[in-house]
Parts: C-alpha cells; structure tokens; sequence
C-alpha cells in the first residue's frame, strides 16, 4: 500500500496511476470520502471549508481502507463534487497486489498513514498548483474562475500549509510534479523494492 499526498494541483492522481500500472495495483482516492452534505441547503455546502482534514469521514476511509489491507473487497462510496454529495451509488473494489492512495490528506491521519509500506509526497510551486486546479475545477466541477480564485485564497492554500505541507516530513519519497513522471515512479519503485515483497523489475 503506497500513500501519495501533496498540494491540490501538484500531480498526484497522474503520478498514481502511472504507479498502479507499474505494479498492477489499483488507486483509490481519498476526494471519495468527503462526508456527505445532503441535509444542508445548496448554497450552505459550498460554504464548508473543504480544505480542512475534517471534511473527510475517517472513520468510513479508515474502515475500508484496513479491509483492503487485509485482503477484503470493500464498496467505495461515490462523491459528487458538483452537489457536495454522497451519491446513493458505490464502486465496488476488490483488493489488488498493490493499492496506491491518493489525496491532499494521505498522510495526515496516523490511523491511516501508518497503514502504508510507501509514503510519497509530491511538491510543486503554488502558482502553477493553482493553475491545474482552475482548469480542473471549471472543467470537472462546474466552478467559476472566480469561485475557484475566491476559494484558493480563503481555504485552499492556507490549509494547506496548516495541514499538508507539514505532511512531507512523513514521506519515505519526495517527488517533484513538474519532473518527468517516469522519474518520479523510478523513485517510488525503488522504495517500493526495498521496502516490500511485491517483485518490481529493476529495470524501470
């Protein structure tokens, strides 16, 4: 089990795959167990402060994620950013010989970090983070560039350096998202060999 953390916008989903398809493992991202905002009004959700580490259900990402670790399928809930809402779906899961964790808080919860064989932590500078997640946002979640800008200077960065950037001194792999991303999972396979049974080619 390999925890990818690092700033919104940084690479880490794109780092997380191309690792998974290294290892023939599967991602899961922690943006799944954002908790449910149904039983508030529209306009109230958008006001909740995403960016905060108790946006998230541990209890529900701590839950499943042990079950994979031992083996178990799990039912992955399904979160809908544009309504800030559990949907009434789930994405069943089975557990592979490798499963790469992705998210801004991967490494912030002990109950869920220390669950990792490998823990990765990706940086990049904040302008280029905060472009990456105006396209993202506008193009996946509906967003304005003025709710994403608005949004970025009242919670996403000062969060972030409360709550991830702190993070990096529990990675076993620190990473650039701007380098080449064959480097980067050159890096992280390495580890990845030291660190557990899965045979990886020394080659990559």
């Amino acid at each position: 089990m390999i925890g990818i953390a690092g700033p919104s916008g940084a690479g880490k989903t794109a780092l997380a795959v191309r690792v998974a398809e290294e290892l023939g493992g599967a991602v899961l991202s922690l943006d799944h167990y954002y908790c449910d905002l149904k039983h508030l009004p529209l306009e109230e959700r958008a006001q909740v402060n995403f960016d905060d580490p108790a946006s998230l259900d541990w209890d529900l990402a701590v839950e499943q994620l042990a079950a994979l670790r031992r083996g178990e399928a799990i039912l992955r809930p399904v979160y809908d950013f544009a309504t800030h809402t559990r949907t009434a779906s789930s994405q069943p899961m089975e557990p592979g010989r490798a499963l790469i964790v992705d998210g801004i808080f991967a490494l912030v919860n002990p109950a869920v970090w220390r669950l990792y064989d490998v823990t990765v932590f990706v940086e990049l500078e904040d302008r280029v983070c905060l472009a990456r997640r105006m396209e993202r946002d506008i193009r996946e979640r509906g967003r304005t560039r003025e709710s994403v800008l608005r949004q970025y200077a009242e919670t996403v960065r000062p969060m972030c350096e409360r709550h991830v950037l702190p993070t990096r001194a529990r990675a076993d792999v620190i990473v650039r998202g701007d380098q080449p991303v064959e480097r980067s999972v050159h890096a992280i396979l390495a580890a990845v060999r030291e660190r557990s049974t899965i045979p990886v080619s020394a080659s990559r």
